[in-house]
């Protein structure tokens, strides 16, 4: 990877408000940082650092960094992440990792294709792009900005593998190298497409007759009837008493419970003759 330079300097405004200051006058606020050095706050001027991002092949960018009136004026770094405001895009904060010459450093690069693939132009084949990323490692100059594959030879069913790129000997590729990156599928038939959209609609079908069902049963179980009298929950009546009259009706009235008086009274008028 190529490095490209960039023109840095120190920082002093940490606080919202100088910070706010510094984004107004075109610069952002940076912070670089190493596995050996502790971190150190810079800024950047917006436009050089948006220039270098427009014209970079991917997002992994090299850059050698001038940092005016530091004890350390040259920098190699990566740059590591960049932080966009979610309304406007606006670049708000940059961070860098600093590297060594001489010492690996282990990046994602992008995967590009180039090339038809065989199954897809004879066969109506689909190529699926398993992974846009891949991890691989190697000195900062030998990292590379992209990894592009020739797609052409693949067939239906065939597919590039990890284990199957050839990079240059000094870079590497981390991961199993049994995952696929690359491969070309089947063309799905009318016949399998419609099965899938019916597989569809009759799922939502059934998850729509579960709810209604469930919305019913708790229906029911609102209005449901009181319990009947001698069942757990129902008032506790008398024994040998008959049930309630209908709405409107008058109860009739106990026999027992109206010959009792009379038998008082005769008693009571034996008593006087």
């Amino acid at each position: 990877m190529k490095s490209v330079a960039l023109n840095a300097f120190l920082r002093t405004a940490s606080r919202r408000g100088g910070v706010k200051k510094l984004r107004n006058s075109g610069r952002i606020p940076a912070v670089i940082y190493g596995r050996k050095l502790e971190p150190q706050k810079l800024e950047v001027e917006a436009k050089a650092l948006q220039d270098l991002i427009h014209h970079a092949v991917s997002e992994n960018l090299l850059v050698d960094l001038a940092v005016a009136d530091d004890a350390r004026p040259k920098r190699l770094a990566l740059l590591q992440e960049v932080q966009h405001h979610a309304l406007s895009g606006k670049m708000l904060h940059v961070d860098f990792h600093e590297v060594a010459e001489d010492e690996k450093v282990t990046i994602m690069a992008p995967v590009d294709t180039v090339g038809e693939a065989a199954g897809v132009k004879a066969n109506g084949g689909v190529l699926e792009h398993v992974l846009f990323k891949i991890k691989v490692r190697a000195l900062p100059k030998d990292l590379p900005e992209v990894i592009t594959l020739d797609v052409s030879h693949l067939e239906i069913g065939q597919a590039i593998h990890l284990g199957d790129i050839k990079l240059p000997g000094n870079v590497e590729v981390l991961g199993d190298k049994h995952i696929s990156v690359i491969a070309v599928a089947a063309p799905v038939s009318e016949a399998q497409e419609a099965a899938a959209t019916e597989a569809g609609a009759a799922t939502v079908t059934d998850v729509e007759m579960i709810k209604e069902k469930k919305e019913e049963g708790e229906e029911g179980a609102a209005g449901a009837a009181p319990a009947k009298a001698g069942e757990k929950g129902a008032p506790a009546g008398k024994p040998g008493e008959k049930a309630a009259a209908k709405a409107g009706e008058k109860a009739p009235a106990d026999k027992g419970a109206e010959k009792k008086p009379e038998k008082k009274a005769e008693k009571k008028g034996d008593k006087k003759k």
